[in-house]
C-alpha cells in the first residue's frame, strides 16, 4: 500500500500557517503536511523557488491568496513534482493600476510607522460581513498580521507587485484541479475564478455561498470535505 501523498500549504500575505489551522488538524493524522515559506523572498519566482527546494519530492499543493500566485511559479518550474492542485481564494491576473495604487498606499502607511493601520484597513476585504463583528477571527487576522510584520509584509508586497500574469500558463496545468472560493470574497472575484476554471481542463468549481476571502477559517468543515474529496481523486495517467 503506498503512504498518501504529502500536504504542501502555500498561504497569502500577512497570513501564516495559522490561517490553515483547521486543515492542519483534519490532514496532518493521515499524512505529511508542510507550510511554505513565504516569508523570506521578495519575488514571487523566488518564493516558488524555496517552496519546491522545501517539499517533497512528488506533493499535493493547495494554495490559498498569495499562495496561489506561487503555485502557478511551481507549476511553470516543476509541474511534474505536484500531483494535485487546489487553489483557494486566488487569481490568475498580474494586478492592475487599482491594486498597485492600493498597495502603494499599505507601503506608505508601513514606511510612515503604521504597519497596524494595514491589517485593519484588510480586515473588510478578508471576512465577509457576517464575520467581520466576530471578535476571535477578528483578533486572529491581526495577530497573524503581527507575526508576519512590516518587513515581511514589505517583502510580500514587493514580490505580488512584480509577479505576471499567470493566464497564459494555466492550459498546461494537468494535475487534477479544485478551485475554492467564497461568494463574498472582497479581494477574488467570480470572474477571476471562471478564467482559471475554463483555463484548466477538467478543474472543479466550488462555490461557498457567504464566504469571505479567509474561506479556511470561516468555513473549515466545507473547505476540509473539498479538499479531502480532492485528495481523493485520482490522479490521470
Amino acid at each position: 500500500m503506498t503512504s498518501p501523498l504529502p500536504l504542501v500549504l502555500a498561504s497569502g500575505q500577512l497570513l501564516t500557517a495559522d490561517v490553515w489551522a483547521p486543515q492542519i488538524a483534519r490532514f496532518s493524522a493521515e499524512r505529511a503536511v508542510l507550510h511554505a515559506t513565504h516569508t523570506l523572498d521578495d519575488t514571487i519566482a523566488g518564493m516558488a523557488a524555496r517552496l519546491l527546494a522545501e517539499a517533497p519530492p512528488r506533493f499535493a499543493l493547495a494554495a490559498h491568496a498569495m499562495g496561489g500566485f506561487t503555485a502557478f511559479e511551481v507549476m511553470r518550474q516543476a509541474p511534474e513534482r505536484v500531483a494535485k492542485l487546489a487553489l483557494l481564494s486566488t487569481l490568475a491576473t498580474a494586478d492592475g493600476p487599482a491594486q498597485t495604487a492600493r498597495r502603494q498606499g499599505y507601503i506608505q502607511l508601513v514606511q510612515n510607522g503604521q504597519f497596524d493601520q494595514v491589517a485593519e484597513e484588510r480586515i473588510p476585504m478578508l471576512l465577509s460581513p457576517s464575520r467581520r463583528d466576530d471578535p476571535d477571527l477578528v483578533a486572529r487576522v491581526r495577530r497573524m498580521a503581527a507575526d508576519t510584520g512590516a518587513e515581511t509584509f514589505l517583502r510580500q508586497q514587493r514580490a505580488i507587485m512584480g509577479r505576471i500574469d499567470s493566464r497564459p500558463s494555466l492550459s498546461a496545468i494537468t494535475a487534477p484541479t479544485v478551485i475554492i472560493w467564497g461568494d463574498a470574497d472582497g479581494i477574488a472575484t467570480r470572474a477571476h475564478q471562471d478564467d482559471i476554471h475554463a483555463a484548466i481542463a477538467g478543474s472543479q468549481l466550488d462555490i461557498l455561498a457567504g464566504a469571505g476571502h479567509l474561506i479556511t477559517l470561516e468555513r473549515p468543515d466545507e473547505v476540509n470535505a473539498l479538499l479531502a474529496k480532492w485528495l481523493s481523486r485520482s490522479e490521470p495517467h
